[in-house]
């Protein structure tokens, strides 16, 4: 099978001027590298498409694939998830992780609380702030919690994001809104223990694969898994896979949520304890970062004993039993980037 990789390589967009901060979630030469590695160890043969101006050239040439493995983040609008897989959809071209509908909606954090709620899954009170005018007509007890409302990799969360009154609530709205030019998520603070759950599969297929609790270092940024934190993980958190009573139920909360977005192949589902010790959704990564040592979906996988490779191979069937091809016959693996 010819496997296209499409992904936003982060070098392409800093050398374009770009800061670091707009790149963060875009990939590195070393994640392309393992993703290559793992595909073509799995028997089949890769090509490497770039991002989404490079899959439009070369789909105008006339090039296809019989799956794209798409970790494209894109670069504008809150619809930029849902870019690349309404080409490919447009060409019946088959790919990897959930549809542009399902990354439309995911990446805006309101209107997924909406659906997760609807649906019964436990998700703090929250309220979109839009404009201004918005930030007077919050009415949720405090401590709250802002961020903005289409940004991944903890862009715009910062220590100030925990809000103790209406006086910091309007100061921290504003900057955010004027930084980002986009709405503002602002919730109810949980106070508990945070988690990461790491699912495979799509609808009654997905399945847990464990949850990492995030414990931050005394070196950290402390109360919040923030954008800095993040970025410099190896030495400011701890990543734990635990298997107790509260993460459990994490897991059976992650499952709940990501059945009810519709997600598909895999991905993560980011969670916390509130006051009361009772696990909340807090938001959903359908297309989670794949660096084999830097990312939380790869961290958790071998933490919990598997191979970069067999995640990859866990991904890769998903999709092809979610299009009907029954499940692709890998050949046995050789030695790829863990």
């Amino acid at each position: 099978m010819l496997v296209g990789i499409a992904y936003d390589l982060r070098g392409d967009y800093l050398a374009e001027g770009y800061s670091e901060e707009e790149t963060a979630e875009f990939d590195s030469p070393a994640t392309i590298q393992a993703l290559d590695d793992a595909i073509s160890a799995l028997g089949h043969r890769t090509q490497r498409i770039g991002n989404v101006r490079r899959l439009v050239e070369r789909l105008a040439r006339g090039e296809r694939w019989d799956l794209v493995f798409n970790i494209t983040e894109g670069l504008n609008g809150v619809g930029r998830e849902a870019q690349v897989p309404a080409i490919l959809d447009a060409y019946g071209i088959a790919y990897t992780f959930s549809d542009p509908v399902i990354m439309g909606l995911t990446l805006h954090k309101g209107l997924t609380k909406r659906v997760v709620r609807d649906c019964g899954v436990p998700t703090p009170d929250f309220a979109v702030v839009e404009a201004d005018a918005d930030i007077a007509r919050v009415n949720l007890p405090y401590p709250l919690f802002a961020k903005p409302v289409a940004e991944g990799t903890g862009k715009g969360v910062t220590p100030a994001s925990r809000i103790a009154d209406r006086r910091q609530l309007r100061a921290v709205c504003r900057e955010l809104l004027k930084r980002f030019d986009q709405p503002v998520l602002v919730e109810t603070f949980l106070p508990g223990r945070e988690f990461t759950v790491g699912i495979v599969g799509t609808a009654e297929r997905a399945e847990s694969i464990g949850a990492l609790e995030v414990i931050l270092k005394d070196n950290a940024e402390q109360g919040v898994y923030s954008y800095v934190n993040k970025e410099e993980c190896e030495e400011r958190v701890i990543y734990r896979l635990v298997d107790d009573a509260l993460a459990r139920e994490a897991s059976a909360v992650a499952l709940a949520a990501w059945r009810a977005l519709g997600c598909r192949d895999g991905g993560r589902i980011d969670l916390r304890a509130d006051a009361a010790g009772r696990v909340n959704f807090i938001e959903v990564n359908p297309l989670a970062g794949l660096h084999p040592s830097h990312s939380d979906l790869p961290i958790l996988w071998q933490q919990a004993g598997g191979q970069y490779v067999e995640l990859i191979r866990r991904i890769v069937d998903a999709a092809a039993t979610r299009i009907g091809t029954g499940r692709i016959r890998h050949a046995a693996p050789r030695a790829a980037a863990e």
